[in-house]
């Protein structure tokens, strides 16, 4: 008598897993695996922190680490299973050698090479008896060329979810050519979605918009919020990188403290840029009312929502394009009933309706984010207006475990209709 099939399995490709930064897609995973649908994670790094939120030991996908660089004792065994694939399957392997040859041509970026190897390694060793009938990438940059690639080698049919960075940073052309293989692309604000569209497919691959959201078992805090006195507790968590515009968070908390209001300001978060804003922390002489946490673990977060009376983050446009969509840290503030003052870019409005659930300035006015703040916390009926408004609003729109409803559909749709190349991998020993 045979045994059952496994069933149909989704291939995900992260370009690091676990990450702390990236919640939502750990979320995402084990909400996916709760409605039956089962991923198998493909990562191109190995965590890069010490810890990680306790919704990733829910998760039960095998992970298989891609080799990070190709100049590494890895290398040999990465040309081996690029050499075995290009002798079983030679015009697979040639369409997408020349893919990367012109993608290398447009961009002059070595990168393209390592994802097609990196894609030949996954495809010839990675596929091998799993199962995995479709490939998603998070993110439109680097994990979605490795999907790509991966499927010119194998057949499988790829789509990606795009965030913001890898939207906005990316050469159009080469976003374009990947929206045009894709079975489909995801993204979460309707802002990308527009970007997207504009990119000039003639509706040729469907663009869905869903939101990320937030878990609202975790991030949930129905106490009413006692009415703020000074000194005043202001918190911003956020990577330290440009986009961010924590220096006009921190001007305007500059401005504050000329005007005689007192405060204690906590940032939590840490990044490239860490050295800059420390250092300015020190120069707009905060540092008696601030203090740097660095990254924590949703528990300890959630104690800072809780003991904070407002929520800022300064996000604007960066040098070389970066942008938010919507802050997961925004969403998470409003549920848990703390007023955010952020800025009127990007996606932000989507979530932030001025004067509703919150308060939004231009990006790189601290003059303008110093009065917003002040009238966050002083004007009361506004206020309370704004916490139980921006609750509705997380509750009615940025709930996970709804918004994943719709996630599943389209992946299982895709499950159901994909079917395994008999000669998608290989069997084999591992590779070390």
């Amino acid at each position: 008598m045979s045994l059952p099939a496994d069933p149909p399995c989704l291939g995900m490709i992260l370009k690091g897993y676990p990450r702390i930064s990236e919640t939502f897609i750990s979320n995402e995973i084990r909400l996916l695996e709760q409605r039956g649908i089962p991923v198998h994670i493909f990562s191109m790094r190995k965590p890069r922190e010490s810890f990680c939120h306790p919704s990733v030991k829910e998760i039960q996908a095998r992970v298989d680490y891609l080799p990070e660089t190709i100049v590494s004792r890895r290398l040999p065994v990465v040309l081996k299973h690029n050499a075995l694939l290009a002798a079983r399957r030679p015009a697979r392997y040639a369409m997408a050698l020349n893919l990367a040859l012109r993608r290398f041509r447009r961009t002059r970026k070595s990168a393209t090479l390592k994802h097609l190897l990196q894609a030949g390694y996954l495809v010839n060793f990675g596929l091998a008896n799993r199962g995995i009938v479709h490939l998603h990438a998070h993110f439109a940059h680097s994990p979605t060329s490795v999907a790509m690639f991966s499927s010119l080698l194998s057949g499988l049919p790829f789509s990606f979810t795009a965030h913001a960075k890898d939207i906005y940073t990316s050469d159009p052309c080469q976003l374009r050519e990947k929206l045009a293989m894709a079975a489909y692309a995801i993204t979460c604000t309707e802002y990308n979605r527009s970007h997207l569209m504009g990119l000039g497919l003639n509706g040729h691959t469907p663009i869905h918009r869903i939101y990320h959201g937030i878990d609202l078992t975790l991030f949930n805090d129905p106490a009413p919020r006692p009415t703020p006195t000074p000194p005043y507790r202001i918190l911003s968590i956020a990577r330290l990188t440009a986009k961010k515009g924590l220096p006009t968070v921190l001007q305007a908390l500059a401005s504050l403290k000329q005007y005689g209001v007192a405060f204690d300001y906590t940032l939590i978060g840490d990044g490239d840029d860490r050295a800059t804003i420390l250092n300015l922390i020190e120069t707009l002489g905060l540092s008696p009312q601030s203090r740097w946490l660095g990254t924590l673990p949703h528990d300890a977060v959630r104690e800072h929502y809780r003991r904070s009376d407002l929520f800022v983050l300064g996000c604007e446009v960066a040098a070389n394009g970066d942008r938010d969509g919507i802050p997961n840290v925004l969403v998470e503030s409003l549920a848990m009933g703390v007023p955010v003052v952020a800025t009127r870019i990007s996606a932000i409005p989507e979530l932030v309706t001025h004067g509703e659930t919150g308060l939004l300035v231009t990006p790189g006015r601290p003059d303008q984010m110093a009065a917003a703040m002040i009238q966050a916390l002083t004007d009361h009926e506004l206020r309370g207006k704004m916490i139980s408004a921006g609750r509705r609003h997380v509750q009615a729109v940025f709930d996970n475990v709804k918004l994943v409803q719709r996630l599943v559909q389209i992946h299982r749709e895709q499950l159901r209709s994909g079917v395994t190349p008999h000669d998608a991998g290989r069997s084999g020993p591992s590779p070390g």
